[in-house]
């Protein structure tokens, strides 16, 4: 006796259709994927230290292809040349993206002013990071009497600064140094209270007032 035929189960068109519609749509997300993935652009990167107001070179610049949100602000491999000669704004650390406001074509220190280097104990330096281009104010504090009061009772003399540079805190001892550009004519009083232990440094608010 032969053994019953089992009839072939049928296919619904329907869901052909839905399989058909299920790869086609995976197929165009892979190519979506695909296009995202291949939307790169070539920027300038960082390969090297490089110190504030130093000038970069071509062998402290790289390049790298990178996918970029629209938003984040950066040089284009092509304007390499225009950024070279320039002098940085901030520190540069290698691995980094350049961006156009880290470079200035500025000198950090102006024709007419001086740079005072002012060394900061670790109870002296702001909580508020010292950057290049921030404003402060060079305060003279009077020396003190025998009898622990100031030698005049006359507000204390200030001088208007900038910061050009502030250095990470020395091992051991926790002092930063804290280069400050200042007129040409206050340079040397600045140096003096420096020497006598009087100066003292505050910084500006944003919109100069203290």
């Amino acid at each position: 006796m032969a053994p019953p035929r089992v009839s072939a189960r049928r296919r619904r068109p329907g869901v052909i259709a839905l399989s058909l519609a299920l790869i086609a749509a995976g197929g165009a997300g892979v190519a979506v994927l695909l296009l995202q993935v291949g939307n790169r652009t070539e920027v300038v990167t960082v390969v090297r230290d490089v110190q504030v107001g130093q000038v970069l070179t071509e062998q402290d610049l790289g390049k790298a292809s990178v996918a970029l949100d629209p938003a984040v602000k950066t040089v284009h491999s092509d304007n390499l040349d225009s950024v070279v000669g320039k002098r940085a704004a901030v520190e540069l650390k290698p691995g980094s993206l350049l961006t156009p406001s880290q470079v200035t074509k500025d000198s950090l220190v102006k024709a007419g002013e001086q740079l005072v280097p002012i060394g900061l104990k670790p109870e002296m330096v702001p909580a508020t990071a010292l950057v290049p281009g921030q404003k402060v104010q060079l305060v003279h504090v009077p020396a003190q009497s025998a009898t622990g009061t100031a030698e005049s009772g006359t507000a204390p003399k200030t001088i208007a600064g900038r910061v050009v540079k502030a250095s990470k805190p020395a091992p051991g001892t926790g002092v930063v140094v804290v280069d400050v550009a200042t007129t040409a004519q206050d340079g040397p009083t600045a140096a003096a209270w420096v020497s006598a232990g009087t100066l003292r440094l505050v910084l500006d608010a944003p919109d100069g007032s203290r």
